[in-house]
């Protein structure tokens, strides 16, 4: 990364339109071939917005010579794993690596309660599954990842030299950072640009550790495939309403304690969905949606009926302050 520049022009235009998007691209596309010539390049694709908008400028510029590594952890999104495949396997012919870790990952959480112990956990376990992969690979000399420019104004500039993904120095990867000095609307601008799918390039924020702070407390495959599968369907019947892209994030938590409820004539023991919908500039501050009941109702009726083990909905009024957007 040598003479790279890591402080953004002033003279450097945003990236508004579909043509100024062609334009970094076609300048990229000569960059990274330039600088990564007939080497290999190994790539973590979680299938966020950043390292998918990396991959297929990557796939664009050198195809095959281009690793990505997809670890499936087991607390992605419903359909999310897949969609990666599907994109990037099938649709653009990427060179592309599936771990399945989802046993390994969920066997180290197994009566982890403490939210910081579990982000520590699936943070490292991740690191390891990468190296294990990455140390399989013949060639590689380039390590891409998706920093951009609010990463290394908020890292005091650490991200734009460093290997923040955590592989051993030994391995003496160079960098190959080509979104460092794009704000976020400018990568899925980008993104858009070079034919990604909208869901994927305008994604909502995702925590790291993935739904794993969404199971609240010490994490189940029961509780943590409720969070799902009602996730889901709280995002179906946003888009179906038009709320998609408007609220700026909105989840399902489930909580480790459950409700006495009445089904089929039954007394039952069942969890309760915690629905989250908030709208923020900044993530420092934050406002709850405000949801029409009918929308609520219809959301609620499908989540006690769909998803196994759960008896109550409920809906999160509290705004930041006081409350954080995730509960853990």
């Amino acid at each position: 990364m040598t003479g790279l520049p890591m402080v953004r022009p002033d003279s450097m235009a945003r990236i508004s339109t579909p043509e100024l998007a062609q334009a970094f691209i076609d300048e990229q596309l000569y960059a990274l071939r330039a600088q990564i010539g007939n080497n290999k390049v190994l790539l973590a694709l979680s299938g966020g917005v950043d390292s998918s908008v990396v991959a297929a400028l990557l796939i664009k510029a050198i195809g095959k010579q281009l690793v990505c590594v997809h670890v499936n952890h087991g607390l992605l999104r419903k359909g999310e794993p897949e969609q990666v495949v599907e994109v990037f396997r099938h649709q653009m012919s990427a060179n592309l690596i599936y771990v399945d870790a989802i046993d390994r990952f969920l066997t180290k959480l197994q009566d982890v309660s403490d939210p910081e112990q579990k982000r520590k956990i699936i943070g490292g376990e991740f690191i390891r599954v990468f190296e294990e992969v990455a140390r399989k690979q013949e060639g590689i000399r380039f390590l891409a990842q998706g920093t951009i420019y609010p990463d290394i104004i908020e890292s005091g500039g650490v991200k734009a030299h460093h290997n923040v993904g955590g592989l051993p120095d030994d391995m003496k990867f160079e960098l190959v950072e080509p979104l460092r000095l794009l704000y976020k609307d400018e990568v899925r601008m980008v993104g858009h640009t070079l034919g990604l799918p909208d869901n994927m390039v305008y994604r909502q924020p995702f925590p790291g550790p993935g739904l794993g702070v969404r199971c609240l407390g010490a994490i189940t495959r029961d509780r943590l495939e409720a969070v799902r599968e009602s996730d889901a369907i709280l995002r179906e019947e946003f888009a179906k309403y038009g709320l998609e892209g408007k609220v700026w994030q909105y989840f399902t938590a489930v909580p480790d304690f459950k409700s006495v409820g009445v089904r089929n004539n039954t007394r039952s023991f069942e969890w309760p969905v915690i629905i989250r919908a908030v709208n923020t500039a900044d993530a420092m501050t934050a406002t709850i949606e405000e949801i029409p009941y009918a929308l609520l109702n219809r959301i609620t009726k499908r989540i006690i009926t769909e998803v196994k083990g759960v008896n109550r909905v409920v809906y999160d009024l509290t705004p930041k302050p006081v409350g954080t957007i995730e509960w853990e």
